[in-house]
């Protein structure tokens, strides 16, 4: 059987079901997942035959193609399903605000609370930026506590606009992770 044609449609079916199935059975661990991927690959054949207008001549590569698409698509679906939505976008950036909101409002006589925070929030930061890496905790203290543009700290370093972002960026991540559980605190009082 190498054409495919309305007509032949479930023979094909039961032909290549067991190898298609084996096939991606090998690149999907889950057998639900396995049993829709090979539906659509069938739902393709059976939709393309009957609207194509020139038949399928190489059957077999044409449903190993599918197949191999259909492995490919569900991985991406699984991979954004997988991913948690944020409203900024970006993991943490709430955190950061409400961060920056305690550690830098200019409240004329703040509450007693607020101070107290201001001054947990304060050491706990110090501690976290004392375990990073001279380079990361200079970059992440230049830019976000200094507030010196990118481009001025590369002209008087010396070092490259991106490496600083670069170096920033990871001494985020780090912070982030670090000062989470503090957050978490700070929120369920």
């Amino acid at each position: 059987m190498t054409e495919a044609n309305p007509a032949n449609v479930e023979k094909l079916v039961a032909a290549y079901q067991p190898q298609l199935r084996a096939f991606i059975r090998k690149r999907i661990n889950n057998r639900a997942d396995t049993e829709d991927v090979l539906q659509d690959v069938f739902y393709q054949l059976a939709k393309t035959v009957n609207t194509a207008m020139n038949p399928i001549e190489h059957v077999a590569a044409w449903l190993y193609r599918v197949a191999r698409n259909a492995i490919i698509n569900h991985g991406i679906k699984k991979r954004e399903e997988a991913m948690p939505v944020y409203p900024n976008d970006e993991p943490g950036e709430d955190m950061l605000d409400d961060f920056s909101e305690v550690l830098f409002s200019d409240e004329a006589s703040p509450s007693p609370e607020t101070e107290y925070l201001r001054s947990l929030v304060w050491t706990e930061l110090e501690s976290a930026l004392s375990e990073l890496p001279p380079e990361q905790r200079e970059a992440f203290e230049l830019m976000e506590l200094d507030g010196l543009p990118a481009k001025e700290i590369a002209q008087t370093t010396g070092v490259a606009v991106n490496t600083l972002l670069s170096r920033k960026h990871y001494a985020v991540i780090y912070l982030r992770k670090r000062l989470k559980a503090l957050y978490d605190d700070i929120l369920c009082y």
